[in-house]
């Protein structure tokens, strides 16, 4: 039997005043996803519980079957372990965005999407200014980076009590009452305040202004934690697995569950990405594994701008290149199953995360359709097949 999960992030969303009153997804022309649901089962799942962030690193912790609850320690080392940084038992790793803050307003959490060339070139002025000694600040894809704190041996200040705020939650909102709290936060805000002086005129920022792009005006330190212990997941569920995405939290989500990842090339985590190349790849890597998993970041990234249009296009390109060649492939190894989910909500009326149910379409081998002829966030509102937890949704979909 072989299995692919095809993650569009975030594409769960509230009817939409600019889309006649549908969401993104009934509004899409979607007729590969609407197959599934037309020969599967269409139902809802809940991977986010409530008390947790409803975040992506929660969400697929779930979606891969993982009680979060019991597993979750923080974003940021999940990243750290795709970007092969070993952590310490007592060390901690702490996400690091490149953001633009203008008149203590969140302008942009992505510094204008800036290059990882030039983050490379902020987070090595951060280094030698502000880093050394527990401190290790790590560029890496974009504006998304890493800064480690060593213990060195050390108690180190932060604990889950350490409470930080996702900049992709503050867009056009005031930062003020954002900052990090609780222990250890001293040395986050600290951190944060003194790299806006480092960047203020950094040869980076001095280019990126002259051309009329947003400048970094400091880094946004959150989601720290420290390494969690997570079974493999041959061991757990039997079946071998590979990750194919362009973002280090599912990579290292990957590395933790002893998956290898497939890098695609012209895969960039937003809306320019190579949906064709991640099908073609996904079809490929079914001759060796049991279960691909296929993760698009796009509609996550338009929902966080507050697009629309592009979050609907977003989805038609995935169903297009992703799902339809993909579920044709599936055909040609006997029994398979197929299932289609995003991990989490992203509002666009907010432009941020969410908690809440999302809908998922699930259909091959053994599994009896339902009535529902359309995958959209209504059709599953509508079924009585729901999961409160969704990490259960696994076992369901292997069993």
């Amino acid at each position: 039997m072989k299995y692919v999960i095809i993650i569009p992030d975030g594409c769960a969303d509230e009817p939409q005043e600019s889309l006649d009153g549908q969401t993104p997804l009934q509004s899409a022309c979607v007729p590969a996803m609407d197959a599934l649901a037309a020969a599967g089962v269409v139902g809802r799942s809940n991977n986010t519980p409530e008390c947790l962030p409803p975040g992506s690193d929660v969400a697929n912790l779930s979606v891969l079957g993982y009680d979060p609850i019991e597993h979750y320690t923080g974003r940021a080392p999940l990243e750290a372990a795709a970007r092969g940084i070993e952590l310490g038992p007592e060390d901690w790793a702490v996400r690091c965005n490149l953001v633009t803050v203008e008149d203590q307003v969140m302008r942009d959490f992505t510094a204008g999407h800036i290059s990882s060339e030039e983050a490379a070139g902020l987070l090595g002025a951060a280094q030698e200014r502000l880093g050394g000694g527990r401190l290790e600040f790590h560029a890496g894809v974009g504006y998304r980076n890493l800064l480690i704190y060593r213990s060195s041996g050390g108690e180190p200040p932060f604990s889950r009590d350490t409470t930080t705020t996702p900049p992709h939650d503050l867009t056009d909102k005031p930062v003020l009452d954002a900052y990090p709290r609780g222990p250890g936060s001293d040395v986050l805000v600290r951190l944060m305040s003194e790299s806006m002086e480092v960047f203020a005129d950094h040869p980076v920022n001095v280019a990126r202004s002259e051309a009329g792009k947003l400048p970094a005006t400091n880094i946004w330190l959150w989601g720290l934690g420290s390494t969690p212990q997570l079974p493999r997941f041959a061991t757990q569920y039997g079946k071998s697995g590979a990750m194919i995405t362009a973002v280090d939290l599912l990579r290292g989500l990957a590395v933790l569950i002893g998956w290898p990842r497939i890098d695609v090339p012209g895969a960039t985590g937003y809306t320019d990405t190579d949906y064709a190349a991640k099908g073609r790849c996904a079809s490929e890597a079914l001759r060796e594994f049991d279960l691909v998993f296929v993760h698009v970041e796009a509609t996550d990234e338009v929902s966080h701008e507050g697009d629309a249009a592009a979050k609907v296009k977003a989805l038609e390109e995935i169903d297009r290149h992703v799902v339809a060649p993909v579920h044709e492939a599936l055909k040609g190894h006997g029994e398979y199953r197929v299932l289609v989910m995003p991990d989490h909500p992203t509002l666009l009326r907010t432009k941020t995360h969410a908690h809440g149910f999302v809908p998922f379409a699930m259909a091959g081998a053994g599994i009896e359709p339902d009535a529902a002829t359309t995958y959209d966030d209504p059709t599953a509102d509508q079924s009585r097949l729901v999961f409160e937890e969704g990490w259960k949704l696994m076992s369901h979909f292997l069993s």
